[in-house]
């Protein structure tokens, strides 16, 4: 009976710490990467996909303009066989509409979503005008980026930096 005492109160102190449902939820502290899919979904070793929330990459599907330098900047930040760290956004919706969980990608101190905006591999996308956490961290970003002509901004010249819009950088 002691026992059995002794394992409520660890697994509600724990619950109480955060170390229970929603580290669940959001993958836990390390997530395994199994691959890349394009410039801003990724998918875990356990199946689940991975949108990251908050940037836009161009469509590798599409043809668009810069998709697979988008797709390989990712592979570079969080390549196969990675641990990474998902967060999510109270502010933000936790999965879309096609069942990915929305989440920005931590690997070490690098917060992939805002490095590959710093990078011009993908732009702020506030779905719905919804700004999470690091919303103007990444407008900035991606401001700065355009301004020094990096990555898109400088290969796809009609693209526009419009974060209340899907990414369009052309084919």
């Amino acid at each position: 009976m002691a026992s059995r005492t002794l394992l409520a109160a660890v697994v509600a102190l724990m619950l109480l710490a955060g170390c229970g449902g929603a580290e669940q939820e959001t993958g836990g502290p390390n997530v395994t990467v199994a691959r890349v899919v394009d410039g801003d979904t990724l998918v875990l070793t356990d199946g689940r996909r991975v949108r990251l929330v908050q940037t836009d990459a161009p469509e590798v599907d599409e043809g668009e303009c810069y998709a697979g330098r988008a797709t390989a900047a990712l592979e570079r930040l969080v390549p196969k066989g990675s641990r990474v760290v998902l967060e999510g956004d109270p502010a933000l919706d936790d999965v879309d509409r096609f069942g990915r969980l929305l989440r920005y990608v931590l690997r070490g101190e690098t917060n992939a979503n805002l490095e590959l905006v710093r990078r011009g591999a993908a732009a702020p996308w506030f779905f719905d005008g919804d700004r999470g956490r690091y919303a103007d961290e990444l407008l900035d970003a991606a401001e700065q980026a355009r301004g020094r002509g990096r990555g898109l901004w400088g290969a796809c010249p009609r693209t526009l930096l419009d974060p209340t819009r899907s990414l369009e950088t052309g084919g």
